[in-house]
């Protein structure tokens, strides 16, 4: 979900080559079939520098109008017992990202300039967190496991992938298994069909149900499904660029609550859509001088709000 340097100029790049085909549009239903609302970096050491002080957990700033938030797992001797446990205090469900316990960066030679292979003791490293973590390995503490980052686009082939899923899934059958590609890799992705949410990120975007070159990416990800009881989780762009939103996405500032209702008419329109995740809380992530959904003027955070309540059912 993380957007790279490289990432950027390749979304400039594929979206100035205009789809051809029209919009497909459809009429929203309800929601009853969103069950999940939650941000991206919530709990991954990520210290927010618009603050005075030190903070890397903002659990307590979105859990009145979400119900999950990811963590990142780094190595296999983190006890994330302690986190987990405060996440389900604030009835928040757990997103493990996974990517470094299972892959690690060997070189340069994928789409995205980074290229991630398994780790040879991938077996040993998962044996020793669930071991270290098996009292919040279920559904009680965890929403998904989030393996690889981005994974065709960084260099991790199917067999990779699946090996992975395969392991999770025949350990912790219960947990759902979430992956999220970079759109200008979706026409090679390959699904596992133990996975059982995926997703792609593109941003910049103010009207997803009407943009013909998301609405192609969304072809594309449905597509892919390997499994009928797959479903979509939709990234949805929550964090501010300067001069990508504003001056190519042509976005204003606050503007970002139309964004919000945009997406989230995206997802009432399409019962394969599970949740929504937000992309993401702190400010300064990816780019210097980036504006998380925390930073947002109060009239999108109060968006946020009402729709994370609204699927949520939080009052």
């Amino acid at each position: 979900m993380r957007i790279s340097f490289a990432l950027i100029f390749i979304l400039l790049f594929f979206t100035a080559c205009q789809s051809e085909e029209e919009p497909v549009v459809s009429e929203p239903t309800n929601n009853a079939h969103l069950q999940y609302f939650g941000f991206t970096i919530i709990d991954t050491y990520w210290d927010d520098p618009t603050d005075a002080d030190t903070k890397t957990n903002y659990a307590d700033e979105i859990h009145s109008f979400s119900n999950l938030a990811d963590m990142l797992v780094v190595t296999p001797d983190d006890n994330l017992v302690q986190r987990v446990q405060q996440f389900s205090n604030l009835d928040l469900k757990a997103v493990f990202h996974f990517n470094e316990l299972f892959f690690e960066l060997v070189d340069v030679n994928s789409p995205s300039g980074a290229n991630y292979n398994l780790r040879a003791d991938y077996e040993q490293r998962w044996n020793q967190f669930k071991n270290l973590n098996e009292s919040i390995l279920d559904t009680t503490y965890m929403a998904a496991f989030y393996i690889g980052e981005e994974p065709t686009w960084n260099g991790i082939s199917f067999n990779e992938l699946n090996t992975v899923a395969e392991l999770l899934k025949e350990d912790k059958a219960e947990i759902p298994l979430l992956i999220i590609e970079a759109y200008p890799s979706l026409t090679d992705l390959r699904v596992p069909e133990a996975v059982d949410w995926i997703g792609f990120d593109r941003y910049f975007i103010k009207n997803p149900v009407t943009d013909p070159d998301f609405q192609q990416n969304w072809k594309t990800l449905k597509s892919k499904m390997s499994n009928p009881d797959q479903r979509i989780v939709i990234i949805m762009d929550t964090h501010y660029i300067n001069w990508a939103h504003g001056d190519y996405g042509n976005i204003a500032l606050d503007q970002m609550d139309d964004v919000a209702d945009n997406y989230y008419t995206l997802a009432k329109a399409d019962e394969q859509v599970i949740g929504i995740l937000g992309y993401f809380w702190p400010n300064g992530f990816d780019i210097e001088g980036s504006i998380g959904a925390r930073g947002m003027p109060q009239s999108v955070k109060a968006k946020y709000e009402k729709i994370g309540k609204d699927i949520t059912g939080k009052n």
